[in-house]
């Protein structure tokens, strides 16, 4: 095994543990049926609940569709013209970073048989007031509590698997 192999590895253990940790959602679009034509990705799509930090992923077979990011006037007619983003591994995981309305298309023609999503991305939910009150009071810190206890849970399993691979492997 290559010495950049483990530090592959680790890194992507970090990610899915740090993605686990914080509670961000892999939404595969079109659920086992995936990106294919002749799906109504509208339905799918209302009946998920799309968060910054959640994921959205495509999977479909790369050598006949592909995925855009545009913008509703691509979305409306089918285009790619002022496309944001474009990927076509045919299994495209793509992180939505902001609240706000994201909209994808297949570029080969497949948007014109229905392979077209439009998803509303929401700001995360802040906890209650009166669980952030004790939590905060019952760690006499005078850092916020939801940073505090969250941090700490993905900072020290970070550090666990860092350790964990790290020591067993023989790479610290």
């Amino acid at each position: 095994m290559s010495t950049s192999a483990p530090a592959f590895l680790l890194s992507a253990a970090a990610l899915f543990l740090l993605l686990s940790a914080v509670g961000a959602t892999d939404h595969i679009v079109g659920a086992n049926k995936g990106w294919n034509p002749g799906m109504n990705y509208t339905l799918w799509a209302n009946n998920q609940t799309f968060y910054v930090g959640d994921l959205i992923s495509f999977r479909y077979q790369k050598t006949q569709y592909n995925v855009f990011q545009v913008n509703q006037t691509g979305y409306d007619n089918c285009t790619t013209e002022g496309a944001t983003g474009n990927w076509s591994s045919g299994k495209d995981f793509i992180l939505l970073d902001k609240a706000k309305r994201y909209y994808f298309i297949c570029g080969t023609g497949g948007c014109f048989n229905g392979m077209k999503v439009s998803v509303l991305v929401h700001h995360l939910p802040s906890p209650p007031r009166s669980a952030l009150a004790a939590e905060h009071s019952s760690t006499g810190s005078s850092a916020p509590a939801a940073v505090g206890s969250v941090g700490r849970g993905v900072l020290g399993g970070v550090l666990g698997v860092v350790l964990f691979f790290g020591l067993g492997c023989g790479w610290i």
